[in-house]
Formats: structure tokens, C-alpha cells, sequence
């Protein structure tokens, strides 16, 4: 099992290039099965989550080939010759996202057999939204032996769906159901994230018109079975990777470039930052982060695009461990989002835990020992803290890490981190 040592940095310097976004990936990956031709997507980044959905396919009957090369990583999914419609535990427990294909599945066959997911164990992300969702559209769910069995013999119907709360898959699950429905589906309550957009923008392009693009309200016209031509698309770049290179260079007191990255989708990362004393200059795929030598308490509510992305919320309590006063965090999406604090903890962090609250006492000086990642983004934060703690620090478990960054510590040493993958 692979493990990263980390010594402490000097200031970093340079430019990081950001990968596409993982999260954009996962369901215009499942996408492919809605597509009657083969489709090609650009600037999939090189993870482990986009190659267990790629197998996945590739066990259904999808043909998968991907090309892995610096600046031209290029996949090709042609679901023609698709017949098996049962997703099964062995994959499916591995990556919770793997839910993805159950709506243009059942959309497209008609019937299918989908694993209860696994995943990060961050809390309860519960799937029951989506099935309740696909019922109201006509289908038929059974729960047995751990599968969810979906019949919807005469086709999906357009209906009105109000999510009782928003959700980031389930609306990218219902919507690819709809694609192919019967009728008009109206999602009230529907995510918003950057990553659901373009899903729906490239759906649109294909022929499936979608109203309220970006809103709370998307009203999707089905094409009543008709498969979908599918042009080739680049996937946008990777807000949570390009915020947690911000928090790097912030926690280092460092001057670092971003480029291919959107700053449109880092908002409220951004102004958390520029609070806690970072400056910014910003261009069209470039942003540049100027830091402060004084780095500010800050107060942070984890909610739902536009608002601060709970993706972000381990890499800024790590931040908050240097800054001059004490932070308050609170965590409103998972209930047990908060496992990276005992390894910042046994760093000499000064963080204490009410529910879901963390209060992190600033100005702490950590010491590098050996850490576990627990989950994605607990994995980076002890990344993070692990740059600006004295002597050397082993970070465990990075399989977590390789779920969802490409190419991290290669990154880090181009901008100057001491930072090496070592072999248990």
C-alpha cells in the first residue's frame, strides 16, 4: 500500500495546471449509455473513481479505451453493444456515484439491477430521493438481497418531482432519466453545482431541451426512447482541486498560479480566502494567489452551491490551524465529516468538536508524525497540514487521495514541496 511523506515546505512558487473535474466526469460518463453514437470526452482527469465507473461500463458492455497523456487525456464510450443491465456489489460498493447508472439504464432498457452504493464513509447519503423520484416517473423499485430492481416495462413518464432536499446525484440521476422519458419532467429543489450544468448543457446540445439551465427549477422534454447524438466535449476543470492548490499556497505563505481553471466556480472559496488575507488576480483561466504573511481567523457554514462547498471545508480547517485567532466551522451537509480532526489533532492542532461544529484555536505548531486519511478530502487536508508541520510526516491510506486528485504529489514537487510516494 502506497503512502506519501511529506516534509515540511519551503514558500512555494510556479504554476499548477488543474485537471477536469471529477465530479463533472462521473455522470457525463453515464451519460454514454443514453448515446446511440460513440462518445468522446476530453480532459477526463486520471483517478481512480473515473476508471471504476470506466469497468463498470466495460462489465455492462460498454467498449472503453482511454488515452492518458499530459494535456491530452482523451476516452472514447461506445454503449451499441450495452446488454447487461445489472451493476454489480463488487464495483459498486467501491464508489458511491456508481448510482449514476440507474437512471439512463432503466431509461434506456427499461428494466435494470443496480448494488446499493458504498463510498466515502463522510455519513449517510441515503439514495432514497432518486428511487421515490423514479417511481413518480412510473417505475416500479424493489429492494432485494442489497440491489435496487427497477422495472418500467412501458417506458419512464414526465412528471413534476420536488426533492425534499437538494441533491448533487440525484438530480444528475433524474435528469439523465428524463432525457429519455415521455413527456416533460419538471425537478423543483434541483442542484445547481457547476458539475450538474454541464450535464444538462450537453444533454441540451444533443436534443434533449432543458429549461432553467443553472436554476432551482429544471424542466427537461424527453425524447420518448429516441437515443441521443452525443458531440465530443472537454470536462470542465476541478473547483475542489483548484481550491485545495489555493489552500496550499495560502497555508505556506505562498505565491502560486492556477491555470485551466474557471474562477466563476470558486466564489465563495475565494472569499473565504480573501478574508482570511489572501489577494487575488484573476483572467479568463487563470488565477493567481497573492497571500498574507497574516493569516485570518475566519467563520465557514458548509450549504449547497453557490454557498461553501462542504468539498472544501477539511482543506480550510487545516488552513485554520495557522491562522492568529480561532475559526469556527460548521458542517450542515454530513454528519461525520469531522474524522480528519483527530489525525490534525495528533499533528498538535488545536480543534475542538460540539456536533457539528468544529472551533480551531489558531497559530498551533504542528509536528509531522504518521496520519490515516479517513476520506477524499480529509486525505488533503492532512496534506495541507503536513507542508507547514515540523519534520516529517507519513500520510496513510492515500487511496482515498487517488480516488479523486490526479497526479498530487507530482503537482506539489513542480512547485517546489518535498513530497515523495513510498511503498508500505
Amino acid at each position: 500500500m502506497d503512502y506519501l511523506q511529506i516534509k515540511k515546505a519551503s514558500p512555494l512558487h510556479g504554476e499548477i495546471k488543474i485537471s477536469g473535474a471529477k465530479n463533472a466526469s462521473l455522470p457525463l460518463i453515464a451519460m454514454a449509455i443514453l448515446a446511440q453514437n460513440s462518445v468522446e470526452i476530453k480532459n477526463l482527469p486520471n483517478v481512480a473513481d473515473i476508471k471504476t465507473l470506466l469497468k463498470l461500463l466495460s462489465n455492462l458492455g460498454a467498449k472503453c479505451s482511454s488515452t492518458w497523456a499530459e494535456n491530452n487525456n482523451v476516452t472514447t464510450i461506445d454503449t451499441s453493444s450495452l446488454t447487461q443491465t445489472k451493476a454489480t456489489y463488487d464495483i459498486v460498493r467501491t464508489m458511491r456515484a456508481s448510482i449514476l447508472v440507474l437512471g439512463p439504464i432503466l431509461a434506456r432498457f427499461g428494466h435494470c439491477e443496480v448494488s446499493l452504493p458504498g463510498g466515502c464513509a463522510i455519513g449517510q447519503r441515503p439514495v432514497d430521493l432518486h428511487l421515490k423520484a423514479l417511481e413518480q416517473m412510473g417505475a416500479v423499485i424493489n429492494i432485494e438481497a442489497g440491489y435496487i430492481h427497477a422495472l418500467a416495462p412501458n417506458g419512464l413518464k414526465g412528471c413534476d418531482i420536488i426533492f425534499d432536499k437538494i441533491t448533487v446525484t440525484g438530480t444528475a440521476n433524474i435528469v439523465m432519466a428524463a432525457a429519455l422519458a415521455d413527456g416533460i419532467t419538471t425537478i423543483t429543489n434541483a442542484a445547481r453545482e457547476p458539475e450538474v450544468v454541464q450535464l444538462c448543457e450537453i444533454l441540451n446540445a444533443s436534443g434533449v431541451q432543458i429549461d432553467g439551465i443553472a436554476t432551482a427549477v429544471l424542466k427537461i422534454h424527453g425524447t420518448n426512447g429516441r437515443l441521443l447524438h452525443i458531440e465530443p466535449f472537454s470536462i470542465i476543470p476541478d473547483r475542489i482541486e483548484a481550491g485545495t492548490y489555493l489552500c496550499a499556497a495560502a497555508i505556506t505563505r505562498s505565491e502560486l498560479t492556477l491555470t485551466d481553471v474557471n474562477a466563476g466556480h470558486l466564489g465563495a472559496v475565494i472569499s473565504k480566502l480573501q478574508e482570511m488575507g489572501s489577494k487575488f488576480t484573476i483572467t479568463d483561466n487563470t488565477i493567481t494567489i497573492h497571500p498574507s504573511e497574516v493569516i485570518k481567523p475566519v467563520k465557514i457554514v458548509t450549504q449547497e452551491y453557490p454557498a461553501f462547498p462542504t468539498d472544501m471545508q477539511a482543506q480550510f480547517l487545516a488552513l485554520a490551524t495557522q491562522a492568529d485567532g480561532t475559526s469556527i466551522i460548521e458542517e450542515r451537509l454530513f454528519e461525520n465529516r469531522f474524522m480528519h480532526v483527530s489525525e490534525l489533532q495528533r499533528m498538535g492542532a488545536n480543534i475542538s468538536l460540539n456536533g457539528h461544529v468544529a472551533t480551531i484555536n489558531g497559530g498551533t505548531k504542528l509536528s509531522g508524525t504518521d496520519v490515516m486519511a479517513t476520506d477524499l478530502r480529509a486525505s488533503s487536508a492532512l496534506v495541507l497540514a503536513a507542508l507547514v508541520a515540523d519534520g516529517i510526516t507519513d500520510v496513510h491510506r492515500i487511496y482515498h487521495l487517488d480516488r479523486g486528485y490526479d497526479s498530487l504529489e507530482q503537482k506539489l514537487q513542480n512547485v517546489g514541496a518535498d513530497i515523495k510516494r513510498l511503498k508500505e
